[in-house]
């Protein structure tokens, strides 16, 4: 009986010495911790800020400098992505398309168009590839050049292109951006080749006889 008093009174004498080894519980914290190597501050998220960022990854993902990045960009400036509108000059859809430059890429029907994204999207590829195969000699002289204080790049001069024709184009690098264009709305060459310079757009194959096509099939309507 006295060697079970003796091991249970042994218990009280070691929390008392912990206790008296440290002036107040925060000390105690602290020894017991080892703080080598922490960061100098820390910052904590709330829940609904994690969910937010899931969102972010899931529903907008970057696009960066990439071509999808390049014909978003320009999509956006021209009508916010609108497949449907139709301005008050008669361009049409997310691309803002005149009918002229349908017909060039193989496309007469405008309402058909208008009601089919996936050949909206592959008349702008049709269209830049056109471009770039008329403007090929301009974008190897040109690119890298600094004219009226824009460095001039593939995707800026293809942005250009889609804006104002290749043929505009031409001329303003050519007269060493003498030569300008602006559209209805007041929008230029030059704003155009800055907006959008930077962008790859070596996915775009050069193509004089490019034409929209879905799913192997060349669109044909009348107008």
């Amino acid at each position: 009986m006295k060697k079970k008093i003796a091991k249970i009174s042994i218990l009280p004498a070691i929390g008392a010495l912990i206790f008296l080894s440290f002036s107040n519980k925060e000390e105690a914290i602290t020894a017991s911790v080892s703080t080598t190597n922490l960061p100098e501050a820390y910052t904590v998220k709330m829940n609904n800020e994690i969910l937010n960022e899931v969102e972010e990854t899931i529903f907008y993902p970057v696009l960066k400098k990439s071509y999808l990045g390049f014909k978003e960009a320009v999509a956006f400036k021209e009508s916010r992505g609108d497949y449907q509108v139709i301005n008050q000059f008669g361009y049409l859809g997310k691309y803002q398309f005149g009918i002229g430059t349908l017909n060039l890429i193989g496309i007469y029907d405008a309402e058909a168009f208008l009601n089919n994204p996936e050949l909206q999207e592959a008349a702008f590829y049709a269209n830049a590839s056109r471009n770039k195969w008329i403007l090929r000699k301009d974008i190897a002289k040109y690119v890298g050049k600094t004219l009226n204080g824009i460095k001039i790049t593939e995707s800026g001069i293809l942005a250009a292109a889609h804006l104002a024709g290749p043929g505009s184009v031409k001329k303003y690098l050519r007269s060493g951006g003498v030569q300008g264009f602006s559209d209805a709305f007041g929008t230029s060459i030059k704003y155009y080749l800055n907006k959008f310079k930077g962008y790859d757009t070596s996915f775009v194959s050069p193509n004089r006889k490019a034409k929209a096509k879905v799913k192997r099939k060349l669109y044909e309507g009348v107008l």
